[in-house]
């Protein structure tokens, strides 16, 4: 039973000891203390400022505490929080304003010079990092809000197309979906996570909710470049956590000695943001056989997390997402709305329903009505389950190739390519094909140029494949074009490969 303050910033903020460090950022340590004065602060100048019920307030920073303090204190004041991604483009930062009509915009310095121009025309007002927070009012109390209805964040996610959509958070979906993470990975006060995912994406966010909320604390590190560094860092911070999308732990394996290397205070890693392949799922399993590995699912829809596979199952079950969370319910239904049958064959599309579904996108009734429906949100994930009740993503049902009269899953695909410890990462597509209807071209990046041909790759592939699922065209990248959340973009793979099939017909 959740017994927390309904305000989600109060509830974040309440248990964590005031001497104990909140954050770690370079040579700055934050104490829990000074982070809810700063915090308290900033809800003071917010609500100064003729600030109205639910009003939405920018934030465009990178991870640290000004983000931190600032996120915080915007939902402490009863105001919605917008974190903007840090690389969107002017058109997309235009949207997003016009979009939720907000008035100011948190800047931190890195990022003033770049908006500045962009905000003047739009009217909006610009408030800079300051070299120290704003004073802090202690009798202040936290804005009261109705955590069910209210929103304490709108997140942005990619949509199928590339253009970004804006997820309805309430403080209530927040407050659950913290409590279920802390509850099944086990995080207390001395917790400490290496963090390196952007606090605007929902996996970097749900970090500095559960931590901060268990009293815990984070270290922030904003040069992944340098995987090696962070390594040493995490080392001497003497982390207890590590949080990555599949392509952190696939450069981490093929671009640092990570594997090689040993954490003394590790104990828990996490991986979310999509299918991390086999092969790497069982080198880190190798590596570091005394630490407990998550693996997650989740959607920015449905606030963070959904599911996750309990470590000790993780060599009977692998390359399943597990099942629901407490507050979660998962299902797989076929189109008719009828469960799929457990032990089988039969492939669904994962819906789910619990409190922390959010309540849609912000200003999209259409897309809204498209994927939350009678309550439930309809992923678009399609998936089986085993016997167990254990549930195993096949495939998002866009990225699906029909080759030779067969559906192919490139997550398939992309495991087979993994195995080749030359390859760091792969992405592979459909492409139109007169013979096949589709041909299956795979994307690859390897640890050094020049590694490999495109026949060894296929010849790898024939031998652990049908003929119809191995790469008829291989093109090597020096990297693979990402979102904003660090997962590959199958969009713009495609855009590459339509403007380069358009190029060479000319």
């Amino acid at each position: 039973m959740i017994n927390r303050p309904g305000n989600l910033a109060e509830a974040i903020l309440r248990d964590g000891k005031a001497d104990a460090p909140a954050i770690f950022h370079g040579e700055r340590i934050v104490t829990h203390g000074e982070l809810r004065a700063a915090v308290q602060g900033w809800d003071a100048l917010l609500r100064s400022g003729n600030s109205f019920r639910g009003e939405r307030i920018g934030l465009l920073a990178e991870n640290g505490p000004f983000f931190a303090a600032t996120y915080l204190g915007i939902i402490r004041a009863g105001l919605c929080a917008v974190p903007l991604p840090a690389d969107c483009s002017r058109a997309t930062f235009e949207r997003i304003v016009a979009s939720t009509g907000m008035r100011r915009i948190l800047v931190s310095d890195r990022f003033h010079a770049r908006v500045k121009p962009w905000t003047e025309p739009l009217g909006v007002e610009l408030v800079v990092e300051p070299a120290e927070p704003p004073s802090t009012d202690a009798n202040l109390l936290p804005a009261e809000v109705d955590p069910r209805k209210d929103l304490a964040a709108i997140i942005w996610t990619s949509g199928s197309t590339g253009d970004v959509k804006g997820v309805m958070v309430t403080h209530h979906n927040v407050l659950v979906n913290t409590e279920d993470i802390i509850g099944y990975v086990g995080i207390g006060p001395e917790d400490r996570a290496m963090s390196v995912l952007p606090f605007y994406y929902c996996f970097g966010t749900s970090l500095l909710h559960t931590h901060l909320m268990a009293g815990g604390s984070l270290v922030i590190n904003n040069r992944f470049m340098f995987p090696e560094k962070v390594l040493d860092e995490m080392r001497e911070r003497e982390c207890t956590g590590l949080a990555g999308v599949p392509a952190t732990y696939q450069i981490l394996l093929r671009k640092s000695r990570f594997a090689e290397r040993r954490f003394p205070s590790l104990r828990w890693l996490q991986q979310a943001g999509g299918k991390l392949p086999d092969p790497f799922i069982r080198e880190i399993r190798r590596a570091f056989p005394a630490v407990k590995f998550f693996i997650m699912y989740g959607q920015t829809e449905a606030t963070a997390r959904l599911s996750y596979l309990p470590p000790e199952r993780l060599d009977d079950k692998l390359g399943s997402i597990g099942r629901g969370l407490p507050h979660t319910r998962l299902e797989v239904l076929r189109p008719d709305g009828t469960p799929v049958r457990p032990g089988s064959d039969e492939v669904g599309e994962i819906v789910a329903s619990g409190e922390n579904v959010t309540p849609g996108y912000w200003n999209d009734p259409a897309e809204t009505a498209r994927y939350f429906r009678d309550g439930r949100l309809h992923t678009g994930d399609m998936a089986r389950v085993d016997a167990d009740g254990f549930i195993y993503v096949v495939e998002r049902v866009r990225d699906f190739i029909k080759a030779m009269g067969y559906r192919v899953g490139p997550k398939e695909v992309e495991d087979v390519l993994a195995e080749m410890p030359q390859i760091v990462e792969a992405g592979v597509i459909g492409v139109p094909d007169d013979l096949w209807g589709e041909a299956i071209k795979a994307f690859v990046v390897t640890v050094r140029p020049g590694q490999l041909t495109a026949d060894a790759v296929q010849n790898h592939c024939l031998k652990r494949l049908p003929n119809y699922k191995v790469p008829r065209h291989v093109e090597f990248l020096p990297s693979l074009p990402k979102t904003g959340n660090d997962k590959v973009d199958k969009e713009s793979l495609r855009k590459r490969e339509r403007e380069t099939t358009s190029g060479s017909s000319q």
